[in-house]
């Protein structure tokens, strides 16, 4: 619905414009005025300067600078990165991981998933990792329809999953490959922004997720669901996911995320030009 919503706004935008463009084209020409014939005075050429260089754009502050980690090795370039750092999550994450983790253009796909937590929409294309098994569980119906507290049961296995990784070596691995990640926020579309100030304010979107007030009530106009309250409805993609997974499991969630923000926060200024 959303997406048909700005769909639309863009046509009338644009239909606007054509509009006027067409418009302005087709008035009539005024007739000449009649005056009395005075030759025109000689054009007098303006004397040459030299162009004014344009202002070299301002370096983007680095809020959250990144320690560097130097590679033993060279890193691949983004297109070929895929199996490195699979090889190298597989050591910190362990094999289970890896069945759940969705291998192809993964520094790309989770760039552009933390780019657009923060956000309304998270299109589930970008996504990393494969969808959790089942379906939202709800109860009652009409204006008592709401999310069944036993929900937050399908994500226990991903929240513990989480808690157990080493937050150390998993940032480990991520300033090893930051370069790339970098270069893959500048292919997103953001060239003079850096991405780890883009990570911090994703796990910060996160943190500040509310713990509304169970049972959840929802509506359903159409085939999907939406929530009742129009507050929660229009919070961020990421905070939806914090309140969808339960009370429990999203405070276990913020508090390795806190342990990740601290580290990630850590380091010296870093350049943009990788």
């Amino acid at each position: 619905m959303r997406r048909a919503v700005w769909l639309t706004v863009s046509l009338i935008a644009l239909g606007a414009g054509f509009a006027a463009y067409w418009l302005f084209n087709q008035q009539e020409e005024p007739p000449p005025l009649v005056h009395d014939f005075v030759p025109p005075a000689p054009a007098i050429s303006p004397p040459i300067s030299a162009p004014t260089p344009a202002p070299k754009p301002a370096e983007p502050a680095i809020l959250h600078p990144l320690a560097d980690a130097r590679s033993e090795t060279p890193l691949p370039e983004l297109e070929h990165s895929d199996a490195p750092i699979l090889a190298a999550l597989r050591t910190v994450l362990g094999g289970t991981w890896q069945e759940m983790l969705l291998p192809d253009a993964l520094i790309r796909n989770v760039v552009a998933t933390i780019d657009a937590l923060p956000r309304q929409y998270l299109p589930a294309r970008v996504v990393p990792i494969k969808r959790v098994g089942g379906s939202l569980i709800t109860e009652g119906q009409g204006n008592e329809l709401s999310i069944d507290v036993a929900n937050g049961t399908r994500y226990v296995r991903h929240v513990a999953l989480i808690e157990a990784v080493d937050s150390t070596k998993l940032v480990a691995v991520y300033r090893a490959f930051y370069p790339l990640f970098q270069r893959a926020y500048a292919e997103l579309g953001y060239p003079n922004a850096y991405f780890n100030d883009r990570l911090i304010e994703a796990i910060d979107d996160l943190l500040a997720a509310p713990t509304p007030v169970e049972p959840l009530r929802l509506v359903q106009p159409k085939v999907l669901y939406r929530y009742a309250d129009e507050k929660l409805e229009a919070l961020s993609a990421g905070q939806k996911i914090m309140i969808r997974v339960g009370r429990d499991n999203a405070e276990r969630l913020k508090k390795k995320l806190r342990e990740i923000r601290q580290l990630v926060a850590q380091g010296t200024k870093e350049t943009l030009k990788n």
